[in-house]
């Protein structure tokens, strides 16, 4: 069984792209014949946490793809490293602006992501796909819910989980001035990805750094 979380609207948004392509990507996987399903999770520090862990709780999951919208981004992100801290620029959706404090008490200071993350983007690419490998998946609420997926996964081996993040949809930036990127090609994304963690066993050795 796989499990794709995506995030409801912030940041005073009417949509987020992470919730659809999720749902879309969930949906297509499912009628193909592998079991997929779809949570929204909320965007609060308090609450995310814990909402994931009840959608966790509700199956026997091989895989947990967590996506999270990075207005800005031209691509899709894979992120390598969930850090343990919470450092919000701006409130979440319940009014919490937490500074310099733990995802969890004691965590250790990170975790990487358990995706064949190069692999995935070796296939992304060969599907045309925009993507890179990322460093950072920020501080604010998809950073901690990237942490708590891995710190629970920490003690469930054999079950692969990360983190993507996705740019603005068309909706959002009818400017044209922030990139963008279709929800069905977002959706068609996480389906790769799925699909390569699912068939990956040991990760590929493939350039995908950053020098700052």
């Amino acid at each position: 069984m796989i499990l794709i979380t995506g995030f409801e609207p912030f940041g005073g948004e009417s949509v987020n792209p992470s919730w659809a392509a999720a749902q879309l990507a969930a949906a297509a996987l499912d009628e193909s014949g592998v079991p997929a399903t779809a949570v929204e999770l909320p965007v609060e520090f308090g609450a995310a946490g814990p909402a994931l862990e009840k959608a966790l709780a509700a199956g026997d999951h091989d895989l947990v793809l967590a996506v999270g919208q990075a207005g800005g981004r031209a691509k899709l992100s894979l992120e390598r490293v969930a850090i343990n801290v919470d450092d919000a620029r701006i409130p979440d959706n319940a009014g919490n602006s937490p500074v310099d404090e733990p995802v969890v008490d004691g965590g250790p200071v990170g975790y990487f992501s358990r995706l064949p993350l190069k692999a995935c983007l070796q296939q992304l690419t060969r599907a045309g796909i925009p993507a890179e490998v990322s460093q950072t998946a920020g501080t604010y609420v998809c950073n901690h819910v990237f942490y708590a997926l891995m710190h629970q996964l920490a003690s469930v081996p054999g079950v692969r989980g990360g983190f993507i993040h996705v740019p603005y949809a068309p909706e959002q930036a009818p400017d044209g001035v922030q990139p963008t990127m279709e929800i069905s090609v977002m959706a068609e994304g996480l389906e790769v990805i799925a699909r390569t963690a699912l068939s990956t066993a040991a990760d590929i050795k493939l350039a995908a750094g950053a020098t700052h």
